[in-house]
């Protein structure tokens, strides 16, 4: 029996944990290849627009249900990538292809709400325009044909919308997706955008992902010396082939790499550095902004914390307001219970400006309201700051009881949607970590 091959690459599944840092190139190739550079455009920039029309492509040829070890032989000899970056490239559309399949459920089952509610508001206004009709009432009646002739002008737009999402589910196909981003393609369309930004977001990427065999990442590997984080970015295009092997396939030469530092934010450099202690396996994606800054977004996964709450007590229900926040301790039974005669809510030492900055109202049936007045008309910077500080004050007040935080989720509808807002509760427990 044939044994299963074991997949060291890294897995997308589980938690992660992603860095986001800054890549400075420094040392660059002196080939330049004739075949797949364009003009003076430098080989890290070849690189990305190779790997991004490799993966445009592999998502076309996806969708005629060809196989993955056909497109990692075909795009080698189409766009001169190694077979990693174009595995890599090929995962990426099909990722883009699933997420598609999964957004076309929740977009046909959104749609057939929004056409529901248009279909109840089209009736009441046909019925008050029936009753302004009796009562002979021209200016009613103006306004009235004016809201009916639009609603059922919505109602035909979500139908048509709902028909063409029920026949790609029919057929197991996906709605045009636009690479580059729909948004900035219409942007084009009416002129106010020049074609070039559009092209460059298309072209504008670099992924790899980890693997534990070979050292975190064969194609994109961080290293680090005396402090420093560098980046190391593979090149295969120049890659050449030099000879075949005993079946067939060709041997090429050593790719080149593009070299330079790695900035990292000071909080995540110990974690980046015991991440390549470990030798575990990282993904790397470099995206260039338009500012011409290339920025690596490093994910790992993350060994599960320990919890330190438990729903069995449970929960610390939390409500947020402009002002602060109101906390409720409920127990398991889903009652109010009483805080502890020892309770107290520390006061944070940075609240020090003015008398009242913080304000504490304990109720001893197991409510209280947590009031920072500031945060009702402060903005930039310091809102931000005032709600970690009142973040915190509530994670530590979880902690002290040893319960999970039922948060307030609020869905907003999307612009000229028919959908109410909607609220549930989602509970969060909190680790050591």
């Amino acid at each position: 029996m044939k044994k299963r091959k074991k997949n060291n690459s890294y897995s997308p599944d589980g938690d992660k944990n992603t860095v986001c840092g800054e890549f400075f190139p420094e040392t660059y190739p002196a080939l330049r290849s004739k075949k797949w550079s364009r003009g003076m455009e430098d080989p890290l920039n070849t690189e990305m627009r190779l790997f991004c029309s490799c993966t445009r492509w592999a998502f076309n040829r996806l969708q005629e249900d060809k196989s993955r070890e056909e497109l990692k032989k075909e795009g080698q000899q189409v766009f001169g990538l190694n077979v990693r970056y174009c595995d890599d490239a090929i995962l990426k559309a099909k990722a883009i292809i699933e997420s598609q399949k999964e957004l076309l459920k929740m977009e046909k089952e959104e749609t057939k709400t929004k056409l529901t509610r248009a279909k109840k508001k089209l009736s009441w206004a046909e019925k008050t325009l029936d009753k302004a009709v009796e009562k002979n009432d021209l200016e009613k009646i103006k306004n009235l044909k004016r809201t009916v002739h639009g609603r059922k002008a919505r109602m035909k737009k979500l139908s048509d919308k709902l028909n063409e999402l029920k026949v790609h589910e029919d057929n197991g196909t996906i709605p045009t997706v636009v690479f580059g981003g729909h948004s900035l393609w219409k942007k084009v369309c009416k002129g106010r955008i020049p074609i070039e930004e559009w092209k460059q977001a298309r072209q504008d990427r670099l992924y790899s992902r980890g693997d534990k065999t070979k050292g975190g990442n064969p194609n994109i590997k961080i290293s680090e010396y005396d402090g420093e984080f560098f980046l190391s970015v593979t090149i295969s295009h120049l890659s050449e082939q030099k000879d075949v092997d005993i079946k067939g396939r060709p041997i090429m030469t050593r790719a080149p790499h593009v070299e330079g530092k790695l900035w990292l934010p000071d909080k995540y450099r110990s974690k980046v550095y015991e991440l390549l202690l470990s030798g575990a396996p990282y993904t790397v994606e470099l995206i260039k902004g338009k500012d011409d800054r290339y920025r690596g977004h490093i994910s790992f996964d993350l060994t599960p914390p320990d919890l330190i709450t438990n729903p069995d007590y449970g929960y610390l229900g939390m409500d947020t307001n402009p002002d602060g926040v109101a906390l409720a301790n409920v127990s398991y039974t889903g009652q109010p219970e009483p805080w502890a005669e020892n309770f107290n809510v520390s006061y944070p030492k940075a609240l020090h400006k003015f008398d009242g900055e913080f304000q504490v109202k304990i109720h001893p049936n197991g409510f209280l309201y947590i009031k920072i007045p500031e945060l009702s008309y402060s903005c930039g910077y310091r809102r931000t700051y005032l709600i970690g500080v009142l973040a915190k004050i509530v994670v530590d007040i979880a902690k002290t009881l040893g319960k999970p935080i039922a948060l307030e989720k609020l869905e907003f509808g999307r612009p000229m949607d028919t959908k109410k807002n909607s609220t549930a509760w989602q509970p969060i427990s909190l680790s050591r970590r």
